[in-house]
């Protein structure tokens, strides 16, 4: 780096005052100062920056909630949809196991249907169907399902439900339960699921898939096994302690077997 040089000392012009005579030797013309060479800065200037502001903070995104809804998200939820009451014949538990009793002592399922039809801001169970099926100890199929569809169209009814024993287990919904409730539950907000399970107690349950998180729980399930665990949620619950209101009332049973 040059560093600055000292500058060379200046000449003036005498004052008038005290001009030399015309034998004097000329007076030299002042000279200006020799300029400093650049330093090393001046011949290669450093370019400015200008700092960049620093962005603002982002929130981390919430991790995807697996817990079930809050309290208050399903009274928004049910403020939003709310379901209709369905009346339901007190007379169909003791009558179904009746007609199940022959398939209970060989420690098979029955299974039926529970139709009826919309009565203003309500739905009424008026019907026990019995479908031809085949059934084992743990599972119960309808067969010619076209004969139930003929029957509820000409009757104009709804599917409102369904009911099934339990010949020797207890009152619960398994999972197989649950996966074809699902498809009930999926065309009628309203439809439940009655186990009756005439070994135990309690003998009957009236149940329905939670919504949320059971009802998406099961229909996203992907397992192939008829019987399989599924997460540690609230699935289903007590529908007579919701909508489901039992009444003492006339009920009509058909038998298709």
């Amino acid at each position: 780096m040059y560093g600055p040089r000292e500058a060379p000392p200046s000449y003036s012009l005498h004052p008038s005052s005290s001009r030399p005579n015309s034998n004097s030797a000329s007076p030299r013309p002042t000279v200006p100062p020799r300029p400093s060479p650049p330093t090393q800065s001046q011949m290669h200037p450093q370019p400015q920056y200008q700092p960049t502001p620093a962005a603002p903070p982002v929130a981390a995104s919430a991790p995807p909630r697996i817990t079930p809804a809050s309290s208050a998200e399903r009274r928004d939820l049910q403020s939003s949809r709310e379901l209709k009451t369905v009346n339901f014949p007190r007379a169909v538990l003791s009558r179904f196991l009746s007609i199940a009793s022959v398939n209970t002592a060989k420690n098979r399922e029955t299974c039926g249907l529970l139709l009826g039809k919309s009565k203003g801001n309500k739905y009424v169970v008026t019907t026990l169907l019995i479908p031809k099926q085949h059934s084992t100890s743990d599972t119960c199929t309808m067969d010619e399902e076209e004969l139930v569809l003929e029957f509820t169209e000409t009757r104009s009814l709804i599917t409102l439900g369904w009911i099934h024993t339990h010949p020797t287990q207890s009152c619960f919904m398994s999972s197989v339960d649950l996966h074809t409730h699902s498809g009930f539950q999926c065309m009628l907000p309203e439809s439940f699921a009655v186990v009756c399970a005439p070994q135990h107690t309690p003998t009957f349950g009236i149940f329905r898939l939670t919504d949320p998180p059971g009802l998406q729980t099961i229909l996203g399930c992907n397992q192939k096994n008829a019987f399989h665990p599924h997460p540690e949620l609230p699935i289903y619950t007590d529908a007579d302690k919701g909508h489901v209101q039992m009444k003492d009332m006339s009920l009509e049973i058909v038998d298709l077997r």
